[in-house]
């Protein structure tokens, strides 16, 4: 397969003689995944006091929406350093860097008292997210002994467990107060910071250094571009669900927190349980024409139930086993089709996806302004169908990998689905 190295060759070779496995792994690996579990809270824990935050700082929808515009776009933009920073100062300095930003701009966006300094400290928090999360998904599918599939399942399952239970937590905080959750964020990333400091050793750097250019030349490659694109597609619609659905829910801080735990549960179910066996069964590029027409659909639904709560949890909940089935084969897919190393081919799909997220939350707000509420799902669910297209004018390159999959990888993949 495109872009396999040695090690992964070691990996592979190790569980078809039962040595590696899905929850045989070093303590290094544990340990970067319970950082990503604390940073994908992180996202969550924000989601429940959106329109707490809007109701205390006056401030409209669309200028709430802009905490997930400005931290999306910066760490899409900063994923294209990502590489070369950690090419020069190693992956576990780059991650505890990252974790640094986080922790200090998630405590001053808690100790602020506008719009518009929250706004900005979560760009700088974006930053951090951008040197971790990169990093973080190169060094589980680098240091596992389970294969390149088991390492991004391990991985999807803490973002998963994470975003579950993100919301919950926000919404205990978000309770008290909507600057909880802020500092919520920092003391679990000090957790996380912690963690990194005394379990993962220090790993090797690079062979050679990265630089700014190596991920916009990666995006040459016809495969990568495809995938890129169609995550920036869909992640239009799972942004919108995920920045703008909780306005017109019209919950509590409580309400939302359960909602969206719900949502995150299935999300981490399907993407550990139900990913491996429907590609094993159908393919990637099936099974993702089914999820995307499935979570456009969904997003369709909202917007023509915008006004009946009861629709809108179940559809937001129900979005959970179509995204997290869609996350897991999209992170697989593109760590085996572009022919270049890990961390650059992340960085690569990471910017052009983040742009997607940007974008969706802060126009969200600003079409229901302008138009109704009705039609930012209704916008949502168009991107996804692009979605569709997107990926059928590369699909064939993405089958290819299907087809070069090798027995250790479907061994792996029939181990998890019925663990």
């Amino acid at each position: 397969m495109a872009g396999t190295s040695g090690r992964d060759g070691d990996a592979a070779h190790a569980s078809a003689h039962g040595i590696g496995g899905m929850w045989q792994q070093p303590k290094a690996v544990y340990a970067v995944a319970f950082a990503c579990v604390i940073a994908f809270m992180g996202l969550g824990l924000v989601d429940p006091i959106l329109p707490a935050i809007a109701r205390q700082l006056n401030a409209t929808p669309s200028q709430v929406e802009l905490l997930f515009t400005s931290y999306m776009a910066v760490t899409g933009v900063a994923m294209l350093v990502t590489g070369m920073v950690s090419s020069w100062i190693g992956p576990k300095r780059t991650l505890l860097a990252g974790l640094a930003f986080i922790i200090l701009f998630s405590a001053l966006a808690g100790a602020s008292s506008s719009i518009g300094e929250i706004v900005g400290f979560r760009a700088g928090w974006g930053l951090g997210n951008a040197l971790f999360i990169a990093t973080a998904l190169a060094v589980i599918v680098g240091v596992s002994t389970g294969g390149v599939a088991q390492a991004i399942i391990l991985y999807e399952a803490a973002l998963g467990l994470g975003i579950s239970t993100g919301p919950l937590l926000g919404g205990l905080l978000g309770g008290i107060s909507w600057k909880g959750p802020f500092f919520g964020v920092a003391v679990l990333m000090s957790l996380a910071f912690i963690a990194i400091s005394f379990l993962l050793p220090t790993l090797p750097r690079p062979d050679h250094h990265t630089t700014v250019l190596d991920p916009i030349r990666a995006l040459r490659h016809r495969g990568l571009l495809t995938i890129g694109l169609t995550a920036l597609c869909y992640n239009f619609g799972f942004f919108t669900l995920l920045g703008y659905a909780p306005f017109p829910l019209g919950l509590d801080a409580h309400g939302l927190g359960f909602v969206f735990f719900g949502w995150g549960v299935l999300l981490a179910i399907t993407s550990v349980f139900a990913a491996p066996r429907l590609q094993k069964r159908f393919g990637t590029v099936r099974t993702l024409y089914v999820m995307l027409a499935l979570i456009a659909l969904d997003l369709l639904i909202m917007g023509l139930a915008v006004n009946s709560q009861p629709a809108l949890i179940a559809c937001v909940i129900v979005a959970g086993a179509f995204l997290g089935v869609n996350n897991t084969l999209v992170t697989t897919a593109v760590m085996e089709v572009a022919p270049v190393e890990r961390p650059v081919a992340s960085a690569a799909y990471s910017f052009v996806r983040f742009v997607g997220g940007a974008i969706a939350p802060w126009l969200a707000g600003k079409l229901a302004e302008w138009y109704s509420p009705h039609i930012p799902f209704y916008v949502g669910a168009g991107a996804v169908c692009l979605s569709i297209l997107v990926l059928f004018s590369g699909s064939g390159l993405v089958e290819q990998h299907d087809r070069g999959a090798t027995t250790e990888d479907i061994a792996e993949g029939e181990e998890v689905a019925t663990a």
